[in-house]
């Protein structure tokens, strides 16, 4: 099992969790009809989340300067979690961990997928989190001047740990699907199923108004019923962060943020 270690700078760290895969915008298409996405749903919950530890809003006013957004929140501890720490109308989280993965895993930090946020867009990083001894911090990007408002328990990091070097020995390759009549014949096949299908389904035809959608890719299965992946996830679950069984001290001060990692 590979392990990543988290540790908590101050008790009052933002609570860290496993991904949900849910999002109301899903939940509200007809008949929940974007959960038939798998990839969608796959890519909502593969990661933890960080979470606001208190509602607060942040105004921007098209600035540069760091003074050029105000932050507000009904708890004075505000300046500990969000500041305006870069300027440009960049929002900055404190995370208050301290993340260790393996050697050759580092940290993709970035904001929750398919969860969009109007007015703001979050910033990704790629951390070195098998060496480097700072927090890093979590960076949001106004889009225009104006408020945007994080509610209590509203994620605003999204983590999760990959093999930093590993895309350095991927060397694409263009390949014309003539080259590969197999491949070719099955996407045929795929079209030719799912056109007929789906002809079915606009003239109410009961089976396959009652299947719905084909399955598939959620099953994991080719059109003829063979496996396509014997590893094929139809849902995610990832563990809940637990707190160790050694003794800690936990110091209340925020502790220092790295300035370069978002």
């Amino acid at each position: 099992m590979t392990s990543l270690t988290c540790y908590r700078l101050r008790a009052e760290a933002p609570p860290l969790v496993p991904a949900r895969a849910e999002r109301a915008w899903m939940d509200a298409t007809s008949q929940r009809f974007a959960y038939r996405c798998l990839p969608l749903s796959i890519a909502n919950s593969m990661g933890w989340e960080l979470l606001c530890p208190m509602t607060f809003e942040a105004e921007w006013d098209g600035g540069d300067g760091l003074d050029s957004m105000a932050i507000s929140a009904d708890s004075l501890e505000i300046e500990d979690y969000a500041a305006s720490h870069f300027g440009f109308g960049v929002l900055t989280f404190l995370t208050h961990y301290l993340f260790r993965t393996e050697p050759g895993i580092g940290m993709s930090v970035r904001g929750s997928p398919n969860l969009p946020k109007d007015g703001i867009q979050a910033l990704e990083g790629m951390v070195e989190t098998d060496w480097l001894d700072l927090p890093f911090t979590m960076n949001w990007k106004f889009t225009r001047p104006g408020t945007v408002r994080f509610e209590k328990d509203e994620p605003f990091g999204f983590l999760a740990p990959v093999p930093y070097r590993v895309l350095e020995e991927v060397r694409p390759e263009i390949v014309p699907i003539d080259a590969a009549p197999d491949r070719k014949e099955a996407i045929r096949q795929y079209g030719e199923l799912r056109g007929a299908f789906n002809r079915r389904l606009n003239e109410g035809e009961a089976e396959a108004v009652r299947q719905g959608w084909q399955k598939w890719y959620f099953r994991g299965v080719h059109p003829n019923g063979q496996v396509g992946n014997p590893l094929h996830l139809s849902k995610l679950r990832l563990a809940e962060p637990r707190l160790a069984d050694m003794p800690t001290s936990e110091p209340s001060s925020s502790g220092t943020q790295a300035d370069d990692a978002s």
